[in-house]
């Protein structure tokens, strides 16, 4: 017997994304379109640069030493091995005069080298008696010294337009003395799961009812991205409240998430309600887990209508809605992380969809790049991603997968464990 979920007519993945990066980019809701934004640095963790950042000065602001030793004129120990130490050169305390012939002096790491210097010797391999200092090892001119702006050059591009600013920029941004950044505003997205089966985290358990675990995890991927949420919480089954809840989204969000209501069953309104008072764009996609995916647009934002199951939830949110989000706010291309690795054992498989099987990747003894399949591969068993670190990415041609095989792998991003 065919199986139902891999039935001709199912859109592949690849053109789902086309279709919605044409439509992201002609919304009304694409943030680059809007003014910029000043934000304060303490406050500016995941939002998105609107300009490339410019460096003020230059990082080392001076030639200064890499390690601890004593500072000198590479052609004085041409002719001789032993030179006098004429002084000390501290960080924030510099050694102020210039280096005469057959001098040199003590340094830290991290001092300005002094004038007249061109080199560092480490104190490894050098021997002291009182201000004589033997130099016992060969030493290339121009060692261990950290020229100014060998890190960072003065009017060069430090970070650029589109990056979602992490807490290694915040520190970058600070150690240039910049204290705000030209930002796009956060992006707001409103999310509600609809299901009279649902009972909120904390409510007593019920024989005949489920916690909803869809909304808590989407939030928590949402702010992951530095979004403004909107959390509208759980929606009953009814088309009028549902269709409510839409409006009042719409009113205010950029973007609005559901959970449920978009398979075929006959209180699942969220589709219909779509058809209403938006458009869809697509409903059905030829991806495992997550077949049923509505996207579209609502008068003043686009949506997402993710499936009910949790694990299909999550991949579709990370397959399909973040990268559009990302995009909505001005985010820059996202880099290719998929590599290649040897399948450790085999992976069922059906010919029809794009299967993202949560897996384990390791380096074997002999060094070769492995993953195994990780856990149940069920649509509801969200325990799952906790033995898996990335996505094993079956395309939608392929069948079962043998053992040795090679197969794709997406290792996970910060916003999905």
């Amino acid at each position: 017997m065919p199986n139902p979920c891999d039935a001709p007519g199912l859109m592949p993945i690849e053109d789902a994304r086309k279709i919605i990066q044409s439509i992201v980019a002609s919304s009304q809701s694409l943030l680059i379109n809007e003014p910029s934004q000043r934000c304060e640095l303490n406050e500016a963790l995941d939002r998105v640069l609107c300009e490339d950042i410019i460096s003020p000065i230059n990082v080392p602001a001076y030639d200064n030493s890499a390690m601890d030793g004593y500072a000198l004129r590479f052609s004085d120990l041409a002719n001789i091995k032993v030179l006098t130490q004429t002084g000390k050169s501290f960080a924030g305390n510099p050694f102020k005069k210039a280096l005469e012939q057959g001098e040199c002096v003590r340094i830290m790491t991290g001092a300005q080298i002094p004038s007249g210097a061109d080199t560092v010797v480490m104190q490894e391999n050098t021997r002291a008696e009182g201000d004589k200092i033997t130099f016992i090892e060969s030493v290339k001119q121009g060692s261990a010294i950290r020229p100014c702006g060998d890190d960072i050059a003065k009017d060069s591009v430090v970070l650029k337009k589109g990056r979602r600013i992490t807490p290694i920029d915040i520190g970058l941004l600070a150690s240039l003395g910049i204290n705000d950044v030209p930002v796009y505003r956060r992006l707001k997205v409103a999310v509600f799961s609809t299901g009279d089966e649902l009972l909120k985290p904390g409510e007593a358990a019920r024989d005949d009812r489920i916690f909803d675990s869809n909304r808590p995890m989407l939030v928590a991927m949402l702010k992951r991205r530095g979004v403004h949420v909107i959390d509208m919480g759980i929606i009953a089954d009814s088309k009028t409240l549902i269709k409510a809840a839409f409006e009042s989204a719409d009113a205010h969000a950029d973007c609005v998430v559901t959970s449920g209501g978009v398979s075929v069953g006959e209180a699942d309104y969220t589709r219909e309600i779509l058809e209403e008072y938006g458009s869809v764009d697509f409903w059905k996609l030829a991806i495992k887990p997550g077949k049923p995916l509505a996207f579209g647009r609502l008068n003043k934002s686009i949506f997402f209508g993710l499936p009910g199951n949790p694990v299909s939830s999550a991949v579709t949110f990370d397959q399909i809605a973040a990268p559009a989000l990302d995009m909505m706010a001005g985010c820059g291309d996202a880099s290719d992380t998929s590599l290649v690795a040897q399948a450790a054992g085999a992976f069922r498989k059906r010919p029809g969809r794009t299967d993202y099987q949560r897996a384990f990747y390791y380096v074997d003894d002999n060094g070769k790049l492995k993953v195994k399949q990780a856990g149940s591969q069920s649509s509801g068993v969200l325990s799952c991603f906790s033995d898996s670190n990335c996505y094993a990415v079956l395309e939608n041609e392929r069948g079962d997968v043998k053992a040795d095989e090679q197969v794709t792998i997406m290792p996970f991003q910060a916003g999905i464990t």
